[in-house]
């Protein structure tokens, strides 16, 4: 299977699974902790499947960077966060890091 498109399933269950950790009350709730569990599983697996193929800083960078902004994003769509300026920014520098590392490839 194509690294990239590993990793790229390993950002979508990391943000699952880290955007499930709000719903577990402190993993009182079960169900959420299950969700947790099984996003951060199969985000592990997923990462350390790509590693096979990618360099361990670019594939870590995308993991948590890209994984970072669309928590972000989950967290303003699903929770109602607010977004604001700095937020924005905050983002949109992360996308940036994130192709800035790619490009010295």
């Amino acid at each position: 299977m194509n690294a990239y498109l590993l990793l790229s399933i390993a950002v979508v269950a990391e943000v699952c699974g880290s955007s499930m950790l709000k719903l577990t009350e402190g993993f009182k709730k079960i169900w959420p902790t299950m969700g947790v569990i099984a996003g951060y599983s199969i985000a592990f697996y997923t990462l350390s499947l790509s590693l096979q193929t990618l360099p361990l800083g670019l594939a870590y960078a995308i993991w948590s960077g890209v994984g970072t902004a669309l928590t972000a994003l989950a967290g303003i769509i699903f929770y109602k966060e607010e977004i604001n300026l700095k937020k924005s920014m905050g983002i949109l520098l992360i996308i940036g890091g994130v192709a800035l590392l790619n490009s010295g490839l």
